[in-house]
């Protein structure tokens, strides 16, 4: 019973440690996370990590539009966006969904990379300043500037949700 006990014992250890690797750092650079969870966009310690090719963070002050999005299981409304290049957009988002959801920005290269990352990951705290995370039946505010024209993506990178297809596209011109 003793070997059974200490065996025990090692794995509990193990997943500790495990856990607390999850709760850090991982190749997207979250760091030490610092904000409020739940509704909030979030800073992290890392700098140039809030950098994305779909712009920047804006300031709630500085929009010019409002724009409502729905997240639910596993869509966002509505699918699609257009904005002017240089333009900052105050997001109101309400999950309408039954369980957690974000609105991350990026281009589909970038969030493809994080959802990977994020699997890798699972139950670690993702929040940054690119998006928002929203516990079921909860509402939150994005402001988000678009830098460059293009083509981009705002997804849900809570594991398997990107990849169930909860994405939208934002044309930028």
């Amino acid at each position: 019973m003793k070997g059974i006990g200490s065996l025990l014992l090692l794995v509990a250890a193990g997943a500790f440690v495990h856990a607390a690797q999850a709760a850090g750092e991982h190749a997207g650079g979250h760091g030490k996370m610092e904000g409020q969870h739940g509704g909030q966009a979030m800073e992290h310690g890392q700098a140039g990590a809030h950098a994305s090719r779909a712009g920047e963070p804006g300031k709630a002050a500085q929009a010019t539009r409002t724009i409502d999005v729905e997240m639910s299981e596993f869509r966002f409304s509505p699918e699609r966006l257009e904005v002017k290049a240089g333009e900052t957009v105050l997001f109101r988002v309400r999950n309408t969904g039954k369980i957690e959801h974000e609105m991350v920005f990026g281009d589909a290269a970038e969030l493809a990379a994080h959802a990977e990352e994020m699997r890798k990951q699972a139950g670690m705290a993702h929040d940054d300043s690119r998006g928002l995370t929203l516990d079921a039946g909860k509402k939150g505010e994005l402001a988000w500037k678009f830098t460059n024209p293009g083509e981009f993506q705002y997804g849900c990178l809570v594991p398997g949700h990107y990849e169930a297809g909860m994405v939208g596209t934002v044309v930028v011109k």
